[in-house]
């Protein structure tokens, strides 16, 4: 029985697939909290969506994948902040956009050329082909960005809450601003392996969602947001295995079942309070 049980830890195409989502789980798991709470959901979603041009280029003219992505993340983020602050569109429309045209744009090329990338490996990951240099290459990207968030979150905290009283402190929160979006366009490359381009913002999404629900605290919010998005991973990763499944979706359905759990729990706890207040009266 626990020969069983070990056995996925035994194969070494599930050791990297262990590595790669346990690697990937701490950036996004803090980027999550901060679009959770500035309202950028949206904005993972249009920057995952729009790396596949870069994607495409970057293979055409023979560069790293990972640098086409990144430049493509870029190019989204700084389109979406200059059209949003040059027009009387709001925000989430812009994003609507740009990410689905440069989205579009990365399909027109991607038929136009004759590619040994499969399609489905940038738009689900390909978590079970993860090579030693795939690991090297998400862990560099997760180390800078969650050292990045760990020096800087209490700024990024105060210009998400209040962005006066955080130029009034001195703070460059454009600076801020550009610097979050460097990162989460990084983050997304570093996902883009394991989870690929549809899947990424799932992980990006709920684990702050998550946290959320069950904190009052940012902090809080952020550890619990690290132990979700870990213990995910991991079981979604495991239960993969023996149910024959892709791992990333996996992840994402593990998360879904948290978040359901966790919001009916609330709902079950507000109903208990209410009803113990309105017996006391």
């Amino acid at each position: 029985m626990i020969d069983v049980l070990l056995e996925p830890l035994q194969w070494p195409f599930m050791q990297y697939a262990f590595g790669i989502a346990l690697i990937v789980s701490l950036p996004t798991a803090l980027l999550s909290c901060f679009l959770i709470l500035r309202g950028w959901s949206l904005m993972g979603d249009a920057i995952s969506h729009a790396v596949l041009p870069g994607i495409v280029v970057a293979y055409i003219i023979n560069i790293p994948l990972i640098v086409g992505a990144f430049g493509a993340g870029l190019v989204c983020s700084g389109l979406i902040g200059y059209i949003g602050d040059h027009s009387r569109v709001k925000r989430d429309t812009v994003m609507g956009v740009v990410f689905s045209g440069m989205f579009a744009l990365g399909m027109v090329l991607y038929v136009k050329i004759e590619s040994a990338v499969h399609l489905n490996h940038i738009l689900f990951g390909d978590i079970m082909g993860i090579s030693r240099t795939d690991l090297w290459q998400s862990g560099t990207i997760a180390l800078l960005v969650v050292g990045f968030i760990v020096l800087k979150w209490r700024d990024l905290l105060l210009c998400s809450f209040d962005a006066t009283q955080a130029k009034a402190s001195g703070l460059s929160t454009r600076w801020l601003h550009y610097a979050l979006l460097m990162m989460l366009s990084l983050t997304i490359v570093a996902t883009l392996k394991s989870a690929g381009i549809i899947l990424a913002i799932a992980l990006l999404i709920a684990p702050g969602a998550i946290a959320f629900l069950c904190t009052q605290r940012f902090s809080s919010m952020m550890c619990v947001a690290v132990v979700v998005t870990l213990s995910a991973s991991f079981i979604g990763v495991y239960s993969s295995f023996f149910l024959d499944s892709a791992p990333a979706p996996t992840i994402v359905v593990v998360l879904s079942v948290m978040f359901k759990f966790v919001f009916w729990r609330q709902m079950l706890y507000r109903r208990i309070k209410v009803r113990a207040l309105a017996s006391a009266v």
